[in-house]
C-alpha cells in the first residue's frame, strides 16, 4: 500500500507543478514559436533528471539509518504543512484561487512584448525548473525513507507528465479544468500523512495497524483541513 499512495502522492503532485509547467510553455510557444519553448523545457527536464538521479541513491543509501527516516518525515510534513495552508486559505477566501486562465494571459502578454527566441527560451527553463524542482525534491525525499520507494515515486511523477503533455499537445491551451486547488489540497495531505508516519518510525513508534495507519492519518488531516476552513470562513 505505501507503494501505490507513494505513485499516487507523486503523481498528483507532479500533475499540479506540470499543468502550470505545461501553460508557461504554450506561452512560450504561441508567442516565441515551438523552437525556444521546447530548448528550454529540455534543458529544464534534463537538470531536474540529473538531480533526481544524483541525489536519489546518495540519500538511498543512508535509509537505513532510523534518523535520517525521522528528518525525512518532518520534512514532508513541513512541505505537506505549505501545501495545506495555501489550500486552506484559498478555500476560505481567505487567498485568491489558482487562476491558470489568467496566469497564461498574463505570460502571453509579456511574452508578445518581447518576441526574441533567448527570451522566451529562458521562460520556459525556468517555468519548467521552477515547477519540477519541488517534485524531484519529493521523490528524492521519498527515495531517502526506502530505496524502494524511488521506482514507486518516480513511475508517479513520469506517468503525471505524460498525460499532462500529451493533453496539452491535444487541446493546444491551457488546461484550466484541471482543480488545480483541491488536487493541492489532496497532495498536502497525504505528504502530511506519510511525513508523521516515516517520522513516527524513524522515532521508534509502534504504530498498532501497522500500514494503515496512513489511511487514518489521511483521514484526520483531512478533516482538520476541512474543519479549518469552516472556522475561517466563519470568522469572516
Amino acid at each position: 500500500m505505501n507503494g501505490w499512495l507513494l505513485a499516487a502522492t507523486t503523481f498528483l503532485a507532479c500533475g499540479v507543478e506540470a499543468v502550470e509547467a505545461a501553460t508557461i510553455v504554450l506561452a512560450v510557444t504561441l508567442a516565441n514559436g515551438w523552437r525556444p519553448a521546447l530548448g528550454g523545457t529540455a534543458v529544464a527536464l534534463a537538470a531536474l533528471a540529473v538531480a533526481t538521479t544524483v541525489g536519489a541513491p546518495l540519500l538511498a543509501n543512508a535509509a537505513s539509518l532510523a534518523w535520517v527516516e525521522a528528518i525525512v518525515g518532518l520534512f514532508l510534513i513541513y512541505v505537506g504543512f505549505t501545501w495545506l495552508r495555501k489550500a486552506v486559505l484559498r478555500y476560505a477566501g481567505r487567498k485568491a484561487l489558482h487562476d491558470e486562465a489568467a496566469i497564461f494571459d498574463r505570460e502571453l502578454a509579456s511574452l508578445r512584448e518581447r518576441r526574441e527566441a533567448r527570451y522566451g527560451f529562458a521562460i520556459a527553463f525556468q517555468g519548467v525548473l521552477t515547477e519540477g524542482l519541488e517534485v524531484a525534491v519529493i521523490v528524492v525525499t521519498f527515495s531517502a525513507s526506502s530505496p524502494q520507494n524511488y521506482r514507486w515515486s518516480i513511475a508517479g511523477a513520469l506517468a503525471a507528465i505524460a498525460v499532462v503533455t500529451v493533453a496539452a499537445c491535444a487541446l493546444h491551451a491551457p488546461l484550466t479544468r484541471v482543480p488545480e486547488n483541491t488536487m493541492k489540497a489532496i497532495v498536502g495531505v497525504m505528504l502530511v500523512s506519510l511525513g508523521t508516519f516515516w517520522a513516527g518510525e524513524g522515532l521508534r513508534v509502534q504504530w498498532w495497524f501497522g500500514d494503515i495507519t496512513i489511511l487514518m492519518l489521511i483521514a484526520a488531516y483531512a478533516l482538520a483541513t476541512a474543519s479549518s476552513v469552516l472556522l475561517l470562513r466563519r470568522a469572516t
